[in-house]
């Protein structure tokens, strides 16, 4: 696989599939819950807002030096919420949601996992997130990808990292 290619990939529960704007009305209610907003602020946005954003992410980074991969995750026949990793060379920051109906099955440290491997094979060397002290489920879905602490700080969020 190419560095450069954005595919599909699958966990043993889930499929991660390439953004597309035409998931954005399932989407919005997917990410609806204000809950989801407690660590990183911010509120639900409308069918049309999560249509504007996606519309900019799949037109993808004005940056030639920088990919936008974003990814949906569909357990069965729905859509539960996303991954996405900004990728500049051999490096990937990357983020999970999980809609807080399907919170607490597992799904965004299985998702997680997925994307550290998957961005392994495009030839990503190393991942960072970057997680709210507060938000316990996130640093274990981190580490449970194998990520670690760095003690490093950025707007309020400790830098967590791995090699791949």
């Amino acid at each position: 696989m190419s560095p450069r290619t954005l595919v599909p990939f699958a966990t043993p529960r889930l499929d991660a599939l390439p953004l597309r704007v035409e998931y954005a009305d399932e989407m919005a209610a997917v990410l609806a819950n204000p809950a989801l907003h407690a660590f990183t602020g911010g509120a639900p946005e409308s069918p049309d807002s999560v249509r504007a954003r996606y519309a900019r992410q799949t037109a993808g980074s004005p940056d030639p030096g920088e990919l936008w991969w974003n990814w949906v995750l569909r357990a069965g026949d729905v859509l539960v919420g996303y991954v996405q990793a900004t990728v500049r060379g051999d490096r990937a920051e990357i983020a999970w949601v999980v809609g807080v109906p399907w919170q607490g099955r597992g799904y965004a440290g299985e998702a997680a996992r997925g994307l550290v491997a998957h961005l392994g094979e495009a030839g990503v060397t190393a991942v960072t997130a970057h997680i709210h002290p507060e938000h316990a489920a996130s640093a274990a879905v981190a580490a449970g990808a194998g990520l670690v602490r760095t003690g490093e700080w950025e707007d309020g969020e400790e830098r967590w990292e791995r090699g791949v």
